[in-house]
């Protein structure tokens, strides 16, 4: 009974190991040991590589610096716009001086790796670059940009700090002709205290004026802002200008000249301060009408027939109080070679506007004198009834007669 009861348990002893082996030789393994198992599998061969040190990784990503115009250029663009980028980094900041004292301001892009200059640099000037990137990397370079070949300037008018009368509109004559209007025309800003529109009109590609729509109000103060340095006005011709010019607006006189009744009325802010008997052109040298701008004065000056396509007809080498009105030879001025009942009476002249004066120019007791002395630069001399068709607008400072709206048809922008 003992035998076969022991040889049971072995027979189940050996049938439960030959079990095991054979899960064991199968790769089934009890749960406890494949927990544990695993459990030691993922941390020794599923874990990532460890990280490279700080210092290792800025040794291998240093921020670098790039500048345009590249250092040491000696003839660079002054047409475009200085970059500076960095790669592996981004900028913290950057700083570009002239050697003339400028600076550029700039602009950094979102990401903070490109900064790009908000104007172009200036012509014919030595530049520093300072970049720095936020890990600490810094750079300096330098580059010189070509002078231009060919320049031009403007020539303004009225002269700077001077006063005027309502009529004067800023005029600018220009030394190259322009044929790029729009980007000179932009480099020029004229502003008004009290504050007013202003428009330009070119009345030539070497004439660029600016008035507003009505006259100017007294005591105007007007500022020319001149950007014109380097703008390109024609094909290789730039600006070199950069400044800005104040002038001023006087007292309002306006003077009507009658050719019918051969009278000037002077209004001066709205009230009549004077009335003077004139003597205009003659039927065959009618006078100007229209509107026009005192543009030059002379207490005397010599007036030849010739320089106006008249020949020989006169030579006055003493003519008093002369104030110009057109470019074509047209003035208001004293005649002491008249007599006196020509004037109110008669139009005798060859196109200008004549009162009685004295030879000299000396005497302030006649009309020529009192007016001249009553006038500035500016001031409004308005004709009719003259029998001549109205001055054209770019004949002197004579803007005023384009109607505002033809007036801003000859803007540029």
């Amino acid at each position: 009974m003992g035998v076969p009861h022991i040889s049971n348990r072995s027979g189940r002893e050996r049938e439960r190991w030959s079990r095991r082996g054979v899960l064991a030789a199968l790769g089934v393994v009890p749960a406890a040991v494949v927990l544990t198992g695993c459990g030691d599998s993922a941390d020794a061969s599923d874990a990532p590589e460890s990280s490279a040190t700080p210092s290792a990784r800025a040794a291998a990503k240093k921020a670098a610096i790039t500048v345009t115009p590249a250092d040491g250029t000696t003839r660079a663009d002054f047409a475009s716009p200085v970059q500076v980028t960095v790669t592996d980094g981004t900028l913290a900041s950057v700083k570009v001086t002239g050697n003339d004292g400028s600076t550029l301001a700039g602009t950094l892009n979102e990401a903070r790796t490109r900064w790009t200059s908000t104007r172009n640099p200036y012509s014919g000037t030595k530049y520093t670059v300072t970049a720095t990137a936020r890990t600490g990397t810094a750079q300096t370079t330098t580059f010189t940009t070509r002078s231009p070949g060919e320049t031009f300037v403007g020539y303004f008018t009225p002269e700077a700090n001077s006063t005027s009368g309502v009529g004067m509109p800023v005029s600018i004559n220009f030394t190259h002709a322009v044929s790029d209007r729009a980007a000179v025309q932009k480099a020029i800003t004229v502003t008004a205290e009290p504050a007013v529109e202003i428009v330009g009109h070119w009345f030539s590609d070497t004439r660029l004026d600016f008035r507003p729509e009505t006259y100017w109000a007294p005591g105007t103060k007007i500022t020319l802002g001149l950007r014109l340095k380097d703008v390109q006005g024609a094909d290789g011709v730039y600006g070199v200008q950069s400044k800005d010019v104040t002038f001023h607006i006087g007292r309002e006189q306006i003077s009507t000249v009658d050719l019918a009744t051969k009278e000037m009325t002077v209004r001066r802010d709205g009230s009549t301060i004077a009335t003077y008997p004139v003597s205009g052109g003659d039927s065959d040298h009618t006078t100007w009408s229209g509107i026009m701008v005192i543009s030059e004065r002379f207490k005397q000056t010599r007036m030849e027939s010739s320089t106006v396509g008249l020949g020989d007809e006169y030579d006055i080498s003493d003519v008093p109080h002369a104030q110009r009105l057109t470019t074509s030879g047209t003035f208001v001025h004293g005649n002491y070679w008249a007599a006196d009942s020509v004037f109110g009476h008669q139009n005798t002249s060859h196109g200008c506007v004549g009162l009685h004066d004295a030879k000299g120019a000396n005497d302030p007791s006649v009309d020529g004198y009192k007016f001249y002395k009553s006038s500035m630069l500016g001031d409004v001399v308005i004709v009719k009834n003259s029998g001549e068709r109205t001055v054209e607008p770019s004949n002197g400072l004579n803007g005023w007669n384009l109607s505002w709206a033809d007036w801003k048809a000859g803007s540029a922008v």
